[in-house]
């Protein structure tokens, strides 16, 4: 059975929107990756496994809209002196799934595999992103980035850069 062509439009736009967000993380484009998000945005890293909910679980991150401008902010201060120098990020992003499409929201999932170097050494971060993404103008907006650190159940190194 063959993808409708609107299916495979909309994943390749998808995909697109997802490359793009890895690459503004990748080269530190705080603005602009800030700029990727709704106002009701919520930016999760959990702790301790998949995540259910962030509101009665331990999470590395849980930050609102407001509480993600504000580490934008930071980075872009150059007082985040666990940044300092920059940690070098690149991001190999893989089997992007679209999990459910509801009018102009969707449920996305990928893997990703975050290699940084910096000057402790270097680190591999991999994980599974769960996206929320609604359309908005035109455009795709995150209302929600879940990243689910493979080893999320044991201590990690600092997380000072845009996971």
């Amino acid at each position: 059975m063959s993808t409708p062509e609107y299916a495979r439009e909309l994943l390749d736009e998808v995909t697109r929107f997802i490359y793009y967000e890895a690459r503004l993380q990748d080269e530190h484009q705080y603005a602009a990756w800030e700029a990727l998000w709704n106002d009701d945005g919520i930016y999760w890293v959990p702790a301790n496994g998949e995540g259910e909910d962030p509101e009665r679980e331990m999470s590395i991150i849980y930050d609102n809209r407001s509480r993600i401008a504000l580490r934008v902010r930071q980075l872009m201060s150059g007082r985040r002196y666990a940044q300092q120098p920059v940690s070098r990020l690149r991001r190999l992003i893989s089997n992007i799934e679209m999990i459910e499409v509801t009018g102009e929201a969707m449920s996305v999932a990928c893997n990703a595999l975050v290699f940084e170097s910096n000057a402790r050494g270097e680190t591999l971060w991999a994980a599974r992103n769960h996206y929320r993404l609604q359309r908005a103008d035109g455009r795709l907006l995150m209302s929600l980035k879940k990243v689910v650190l493979v080893n999320n159940d044991r201590a990690l190194f600092t997380l000072a850069f845009l996971i």
